[in-house]
């Protein structure tokens, strides 16, 4: 009895153990990784939308809520971007915004995903 109790208390704390905890990212390898993104989206002062939107404020933002041509489901998501919503979207665009108008298949690394918002954060 007191091995099964015990084996249950283990099997219940394992999903937290498991989880990785968030890398810190890197805002120089953001910037580097960014260079793709650049493409599209715009950060800065004289940041402008163009074939994106631009990345300014981010982060406390209402997905669809700058100045831009969004699709319609972008707009209905209902999503405010932060770390986790922010690298859900950049980990599986289409997934996480069926709908949506940005081309871009995702990123399956981590730490890039960290660096980026590291490097998006500094355009409060």
């Amino acid at each position: 009895m007191t091995r099964a109790i015990l084996f249950a208390a283990l099997l219940g704390c394992m999903p937290a153990a498991l989880a990785a905890p968030a890398p810190a990212g890197d805002p120089a390898a953001g910037a580097a990784a960014f260079r793709k993104c650049a493409s599209c989206h715009q950060v800065g002062p004289q940041a402008r939308a163009g074939f994106g939107p631009h990345l300014n404020g981010l982060f406390g933002r209402r997905a669809g809520s700058t100045e831009y041509r969004y699709s319609a489901a972008m707009k209905k998501s209902g999503i405010v971007w932060n770390d986790s919503t922010l690298a859900a979207f950049l980990r599986d665009p289409g997934d996480v915004v069926p709908g949506t108008k940005m081309r871009f298949w995702g990123i399956g690394d981590e730490r890039q995903i960290a660096n980026l918002l590291a490097y998006l954060r500094q355009y409060r």
